[in-house]
């Protein structure tokens, strides 16, 4: 089952433009630090990426770091991506967002921005951000969005020292006007890794919690996502057969349009030195941007050709009879088992292949 042709264009592009943050995140993937770090591609080098993107390819470009909004030159560059057509989406923190910085994004051209909120309360969020004050100067950020009239998302990832509070995030989403809460769970990698002892959510639990999301999605205004966690796509159908309905876009949205993990497929990840990933949170690597074209990278990679081949997963991924739809986190699989290709190891489901 090799996915490929037309089906295989980059849908999403995220963007790392700098390592470098002003809080101390305990689940980075970056590993940020507030200090400068070497490699960065300048300005020039980023235009000739978003050329060479533009002559095939149209995807939404999320700009995000580290904090993007600490290069100097981030509007030069979210400009030029949007002179080339590109529809571009901000990724930050939200603490440095004043009035000034939300009428720039604004003029800028930036379609959503991201702010990342891992608490309903400050404790909960500044445990995680490392910072004491960063929950309400990331609230204050969205009231300036807001009060530009910026569309703007909540980002949350969801641990064990917060999944008591998903009804309460909801709420804070929905009165502080965000138009989406897209929900990700846990993918152990840079500073992820030490927290995964911890902070994972059981198989169990991400299965609760999947099935509460569906249900909280029907009875809802407001775009809801669950990230990296591709099983939910197999929960959606088979609780849309309990129902005796069939998946639609009309009744499920972009949940009925579009697989569980992208990484390579659909979705791929530059960093700030030029490295192509299939995702953040997957840390191998497809080739590199000062060296070959993004447009062969994506086209040509082994890595990518790999990923793209539903038949070589392996485990209960290889035998799942919703491995098109789903298709397991790849990143997971990678951090427990050191192979991209293995199984998803949390996900709970037996597939009918492998009980015969």
């Amino acid at each position: 089952m090799l996915n490929h042709g037309k089906a295989n264009v980059p849908r999403l592009i995220f963007w790392e433009l700098t390592k470098r943050c002003n809080l101390n995140c305990i689940h980075c993937r970056a590993e940020a630090e507030d200090i400068d770090f070497s490699g960065e591609l300048d300005l020039g080098i980023i235009k000739k990426v978003i050329d060479d993107i533009t002559t095939e390819y149209s995807p939404i470009l999320v700009l995000t770091g580290g904090e993007p909004l600490y290069r100097n030159d981030i509007f030069d560059i979210v400009s030029y991506a949007v002179s080339k057509n590109l529809k571009v989406a901000l990724a930050t923190n939200g603490t440095l967002i004043d009035r000034e910085v939300a009428g720039r994004i604004k003029d800028s051209g930036i379609s959503r921005v991201s702010i990342s909120i891992d608490g309903a309360y400050a404790k909960s969020h500044d445990s995680f951000r490392g910072i004491e004050g960063s929950f309400d100067r990331a609230l204050q950020g969205a009231a300036f969005l807001r009060e530009q009239g910026v569309e703007f998302q909540i980002n949350t990832t969801l641990t064990k020292r917060n999944i008591s509070e998903l009804e309460d995030l909801l709420k804070l989403a929905i009165s502080h006007g965000a138009v989406a809460l897209h929900l990700f769970m846990l993918v152990p990698v840079g500073c992820g890794v030490q927290i995964a002892e911890s902070e994972m959510i059981s198989p169990e639990k991400y299965e609760e919690i999947l099935t509460w999301f569906y249900k909280k999605s029907r009875e809802i205004d407001l775009e809801f996502k669950a990230t990296c966690a591709p099983h939910y796509y197999r929960i959606i159908r088979q609780r849309a057969a309990q129902e005796g309905r069939t998946i639609s876009f009309a009744t499920d949205g972009m949940a009925a349009m579009t697989r569980g993990c992208l990484a390579g497929t659909g979705v791929c990840f530059i960093s700030h030195r030029g490295d192509v990933q299939p995702c953040g949170y997957l840390p191998v690597f497809a080739g590199n941007v000062t060296e070959t074209s993004f447009s062969s990278i994506w086209k040509d990679s082994d890595l990518f050709r790999h990923l793209r081949d539903f038949n070589s997963l392996k485990g209960k991924c290889g035998l799942c009879e919703y491995k098109a739809l789903c298709g397991g986190c790849r990143a997971r699989a990678y951090y427990s088992h050191g192979d991209y290709m293995e199984e998803e190891p949390y996900c709970l489901y037996t597939p009918a292949r492998s009980s015969k």
